[in-house]
């Protein structure tokens, strides 16, 4: 009997990218959208669900169990970009972006544990970002709701492994996908402050995702994982230099990485 999986965000970029690739290995594979009558030629089935939306994320999950009887993978996947200067992002934005990169995932986390409880067995994979592991200038929020995400899953798994259920994150650098566009964006202001820096980095952030890596490199990754029987509790997916900063981050002195990033950034 092929395992069936559940990916959150799975209508477009990495999330359609890893629903493809496992459909093709031979798993039932469901994706989730928050519109899914609005995406056309989906190659995987679409599930509707908002994971800034209690009742749709547990409707959507007692739909799969009702389809397939099981769920064996979690892919939490959904997430949104934000930038700007902290000063200047509406504190309701900010809260938007946990809503759905942070309290999301882990609403839809409780809705199938008891599931893969009774079954004594799950694998819940959290997509977070390189971005998690370090503060970095304009992506502030972004980089603080991913590394919350990143610092949960290190607690729910030893919460959950009596189950018999795995938990682990893996972090992508930057992909070429169509995050940007549904990023949230703090307008560049003339005469602000930040306005000359912040709006020369949103130009460089732009250029480094539309020359991202392969998605598929990160389905690769998702399978490797699933047929791993115990996974390692941190995965980082992208380009050598992303993956890099991790150590850099964790060996240099902090104000020596500081000043690596400021000059990478410019500022």
């Amino acid at each position: 009997m092929s395992k069936v999986v559940i990916i959150t965000g799975g209508s477009s970029g990495i999330g359609k990218s890893i629903g493809e690739f496992l459909q093709d290995k031979g798993y039932t594979v469901y994706g989730t959208s928050r519109n899914p009558e609005k995406v056309q030629n989906s190659k995987i089935p679409l599930v509707a669900l908002d994971v800034r939306d209690s009742e749709s994320i547990y409707k959507a999950i007692g739909e799969v169990i009702a389809k397939s009887g099981r769920i064996d993978v979690l892919i939490n996947n959904a997430g949104v970009g934000i930038t700007g200067p902290i000063e200047e992002i509406p504190t309701d934005e900010m809260r938007n972006n946990f809503e759905t990169n942070f309290f999301g995932p882990i609403e839809v986390m409780k809705a199938v544990l008891p599931q893969m409880r009774s079954q004594k067995s799950g694998l819940i994979i959290n997509i977070t970002s390189i971005a998690g592991y370090m503060g970095l200038p304009y992506r502030g929020i972004y980089s603080a709701s991913k590394g919350a995400l990143e610092l949960v899953t290190e607690a729910l798994r030893m919460e959950t492994k009596q189950f018999g259920i795995e938990i682990t994150n893996i972090a992508p650098g930057d992909f070429a996908t169509n995050i940007a566009a549904g990023r949230y964006h703090a307008p560049v202001i003339k005469g602000s402050a930040y306005e000359k820096v912040y709006g020369n980095t949103l130009a460089e952030m732009n250029t480094h995702v539309d020359s991202g890596s392969n998605p598929i490199e990160m389905a690769q990754a998702v399978y490797v994982i699933i047929n791993t029987p115990k996974p390692k509790i941190h995965y980082k997916v992208g380009a050598f230099m992303q993956k890099f900063s991790v150590i850099l981050k964790r060996t240099l002195p902090d104000k020596v990485y500081e000043k690596m990033l400021m000059n990478h950034y410019k500022l």
